[in-house]
């Protein structure tokens, strides 16, 4: 029995993935300390669509610093590309060409599911293999290995794609998706990636010849509240699900005669929303009014509230 199969029957004996009840989950927090300023079922188990391909493509910037890889580097489009569903919004065909870059773009701008199985499939190539799994699911065990190291508890990828009509689906929550977003700015690369309105790419077919394709950014919220990023995501089974990240000018305190800068973001996610971009941006315009209670009473910690 292939890995994933296992897993699969395992769960459904479990009764581990029930389906997800009617409503939404959400959690408001500070980036840097993780602080939780808002929460509702910040742990309930939910299908979250393309934000899934935040995983992805911190699997694939993982893998690009610790190799010393370029994202320039050009890739094949795989055969299996054929069998990924949902729309092409690209145009990706077998043989095409284009870099890891502009896959990134694709997948996280776009949505491109086809581009995800893309990237999948050939960094899955590149990375260890000791099961001797195919390129996308060994790539797809990275993403898993990515959140135990994160601590995401209730999160389970199936694919690189988010990609949902499966008996059982994968999951995970707002809490741990909050985890990776955390995980995902850490990386300077990631902010660049989420937070254009339109880029422009290149594929090269087959016969060589290279074509131009406009991207647009999914996220209608760009640009307000200081919102830049970070993914959009919708199923029929997960329905509206959102990550949005907002900053603003760092806040300057003395501390022991000297001005320290303190960077200002919030992460919001929202899942099983049927309005997110009206709901997501309320939830930002609530967390910056925590965020400035909690700034001026000295940015209290405690277990009980943080990630």
């Amino acid at each position: 029995m292939r890995p994933f199969a296992a897993i699969f029957v395992i769960l459904m004996l479990s009764g581990m993935l029930a389906p997800a009840r009617a409503g939404q989950s959400y959690i408001i927090v500070d980036d840097v300390t993780g602080h939780i300023f808002e929460e509702k079922d910040p742990n309930e188990k939910r299908q979250i669509a393309s934000l899934t391909k935040v995983a992805t493509a911190m699997v694939v910037l993982d893998w690009a610093d610790t190799t010393k890889s370029s994202v320039a580097l050009e890739v094949e489009v795989p055969a299996g590309i054929m069998a990924v569903g949902g729309i092409n919004a690209c145009g990706l065909q077998p043989g095409d060409r284009t870099s890891l870059r502009d896959l990134l773009y694709a997948a996280m701008m776009q949505s491109d599911n086809h581009a995800a199985y893309t990237l999948a499939y050939n960094i899955g190539q590149r990375l260890p293999n000791a099961q001797g799994l195919s390129p996308v699911d060994n790539f797809t065990a990275y993403t898993n290995a990515l959140a135990r190291k994160l601590k995401m508890k209730h999160t389970l990828f199936l694919n690189p794609h988010g990609i949902d009509n499966l008996e059982v689906p994968p999951y995970s929550t707002a809490g741990d998706m909050a985890r990776l977003t955390q995980y995902a700015y850490s990386n300077p690369a990631f902010n660049f990636y989420v937070s254009q309105p339109s880029r422009e790419i290149t594929i090269a077919g087959p016969d060589g010849m290279r074509r131009a394709f406009m991207l647009q950014n999914t996220n209608q919220l760009l640009g307000q509240e200081g919102i830049a990023g970070v993914k959009t995501g919708r199923t029929t089974r997960a329905g509206d699900c959102l990550i949005l990240a907002a900053s603003r000018d760092p806040q300057t305190v003395e501390v022991e005669g000297q001005k320290v800068a303190i960077p200002r973001r919030i992460i919001v996610i929202l899942l099983g929303s049927t309005n997110r971009f009206g709901e997501g941006l309320e939830l930002v315009r609530r967390g910056w009014g925590m965020h400035d209670r909690w700034t001026s009473e000295g940015r209290l910690l405690s277990k009980r509230s943080s990630l």
